[in-house]
Order: structure tokens, then sequence, then C-alpha cells
């Protein structure tokens, strides 16, 4: 059967991928960040899955406050470069499985969770950005992803936006629904969004070290507690935008320990401030 071997979070800050494209990783801004990821990159090398489910946010790529899904399920074979408003990153396009993603779709719906279908996407930064950091940008023209990918949009840009309650158990019915497929397929499933940080208003640059870091201790620890965490404690700490914290808790909930299992280990962990008024935050847990 098909399993969930890992699970990777990470900021996706658009000028991050900014940052990479245009070479200048190695300036002093920049540098201290792209460290944190060196780690990372070998571990992905060494530990390249099959299919990895990327749980991000759509920024008005494909949806606008005209029609936006609570949680959207990539199904397509292929999912194009989306042009943010200065053309598409310089990237391959990502290369879906739709084969276990039309599985996931029906194991989740008959486990009473409402999907939007998506047939046709274009991914943003909210993907791209975890992507690059992760594995470096591939060589183009002629590059490939080392992996498929399956996104999976959340909506946490208009209320109401999903409890961080209702997100970890979506990740136990992820979790469930990967085991359930019948090829041996080794995934990963990834959070990503995040940690602290306010884009408008009189609180505009908020980052909040100590939150993000309590965060990041009891997603380890403590994920089942963390997801009780309200919505208005996200907003009053972490900012209006810290509320994208909670698509973590999907790929949390899909780590075997939410099951019984035994407790994942912690391979790297990461925080950094400041990256475009933003803290980023960083963990790779595997499943033992």
């Amino acid at each position: 059967m098909a399993r969930i071997t890992a699970s990777v979070y990470t900021s996706h800050v658009p000028a991050i991928g900014v940052a990479l494209d245009q070479g200048k990783t190695q300036e002093p801004y920049w540098q201290p960040l792209f460290a944190g990821y060196e780690y990372s990159k070998q571990w992905m090398k060494d530990n390249t899955p099959d299919v990895v489910f990327l749980v991000y946010n759509d920024h008005a790529t494909n949806f606008s406050l005209e029609l936006i899904p609570t949680f959207a399920l990539g199904c397509a074979a292929e999912f194009p470069i989306a042009d943010e408003g200065w053309g598409p990153r310089p990237l391959p396009t990502v290369q879906g499985h739709p084969e276990l993603a039309a599985h996931i779709a029906q194991s989740v719906i008959q486990q009473d969770f409402d999907l939007t279908l998506c047939n046709a996407m274009k991914v943003d930064h909210g993907l791209t950005v975890p992507l690059s950091l992760m594995c470096d940008n591939p060589p183009m023209p002629g590059g490939a992803w080392p992996f498929k990918v399956i996104p999976f949009h959340v909506n946490v840009v208009q209320y109401p936006v999903p409890s961080g309650a209702r997100c970890f158990a979506l990740g136990q019915a992820i979790r469930r629904a990967v085991e359930s497929f019948d090829q041996d397929l080794n995934v990963q499933i990834w959070g990503t969004g995040g940690m602290s940080h306010q884009l408008q208003g009189a609180r505009a640059g908020l980052i909040n070290k100590a939150w993000d870091n309590a965060f990041l201790d009891r997603l380890i620890a403590d994920p089942a507690g963390l997801a009780q965490v309200p919505h208005i404690e996200y907003v009053r700490e972490a900012g209006s935008e810290g509320i994208e914290l909670v698509m973590w808790l999907i790929a949390r909930g899909a780590m075997a320990d939410v099951a019984g299992g035994p407790a994942p280990t912690l391979k790297h962990r990461f925080f950094h401030v400041p990256a475009s008024n933003t803290a980023v935050g960083h963990l790779i847990l595997e499943n033992n």
C-alpha cells in the first residue's frame, strides 16, 4: 500500500522565490535564510518520495472573492506555473498524480469532508516556493521536479476559514486515504504558509518570535492540543496572515503517531526573521 513517510513544514514567502530566481541567495540579507535549507535539500535527495501532497493556499490565481472553496484538490496530470503579475517563474510544469488524487478524493469525501475537485489549476508561489526551497530550481529548459505533486488548496484568505481542529482531522482522513491506495508509493505531506506576519493595517509588519517558536514546539509534541487553538489567537498573536498556520495542522494530522503509532523523528528545525517582513519557520518530521 501507499504510505506517508514524512511531513515537511515551511513558509512560502513570495520574495524567497524572487531571490532564488534573481540569484540573490548569497546576498547578506538572504544568505542566513537559504543556509537554513541546506540540510533540507540534502535530506530531499536522500529521501525522495514518489509523490508530495502539498497543502498551500491559492493567492487569487485560480480563485477570487467571487468563488473560493474551503478545500480544493488538484486532480490534473500537470499544473502550469502561474503568472502572478511579473511573468511565470522559470520553473518546470508541476506533474500531478491523477490516480492517487482521485482515490484521495473518493476516500476523503466518503469520510464526510467536502472537497472541490480541480481538473485544471495553475500553481503560484504558495506551492512553488516550497518546492524551490526543498529541491533547488531544476535547470531550464528541460528540467523536472524529482517527484509528482498533488496540490491541495485551503482557504485562509476569506473568512470563514476552517478551524485548526477541522484541518487536523482532515489530515487524519488523508492519511487513511493514502494508506488504502493499492500502489506501493512513498508519499510525503507538506504544510506551508506562515509564520507570523501581517501585510496591512496598523499592525503591518508584526512578527512574534516567541509565539512562533511555541507553535513549533507544540506542533512537534502536542499537535492535538495545538489543533484546539481558536482563530482569534492566531490573529491576535501571529497577525492576520498568521492564520495560514492551520494548514500545517493538516500535514501534522497525517502523521502516524496521531493514529497511535510511534512519535515522529525531528530531522530538522529552522526559524529565521525577517524574510520580507515575515517570520520563516521550517520543520522536517519522519514517521517511524
